[in-house]
């Protein structure tokens, strides 16, 4: 289903966070050498984004969701992703996640998106009106208006070389 133009900038964000989990997925095994890069990137990613759409799809589009019985679960389930998906932030804000936890997390991330996108939004696209789909666009370019507006630039580290 084509997204609606309402929730296409979470759907941007989604791009963006997704374009990091398909990296960490191509460099694994991360080195040890470059897990404190990679770490930083994911800290940094989160502080200038994932934070903001986090706060936006919990504050504006799962009590929505909420007020629909069959996708009351689904939200429950998105919550529990957000909590282990914070850990996982603060993990790398501290340095803490190893090789197999990068990996871990690009998993969990990509899932929690995939989710999202092909359930939640699918599903209140179908269940929303016209004039509630674009109430709820007008609230979310408010709430992520001091989200950063495009991927972040891999550093030495963190950039994808071919393999050899």
């Amino acid at each position: 289903m084509l997204r609606d133009k309402n929730l296409i900038p979470l759907s941007q964000q989604h791009q963006h966070a997704l374009a990091l989990c398909v990296r960490i997925d191509r460099a694994s095994p991360v080195p040890d050498a470059n897990l404190q890069a990679w770490q930083s990137e994911i800290a940094e990613h989160f502080r200038s984004e994932i934070s903001i759409h986090f706060s936006a799809e919990e504050k504006l589009v799962f009590p929505i969701a909420r007020r629909f019985e069959k996708i009351a679960p689904l939200v429950d389930d998105l919550l529990t992703d957000h909590a282990a998906l914070r850990r996982a932030f603060a993990a790398a804000e501290t340095n803490r996640m190893s090789s197999t936890d990068l990996t871990a997390f690009a998993q969990r991330l990509s899932a929690h998106i995939r989710k999202e996108e092909r359930e939640l939004f699918e599903r209140l696209q179908l269940l929303l009106s016209a004039k509630e789909l674009r109430a709820l666009g007008q609230e979310l370019q408010e709430a992520l208006r001091d989200a950063t507006d495009a991927c972040i630039l891999p550093n030495e580290a963190t950039r994808l070389r071919p393999k050899t």
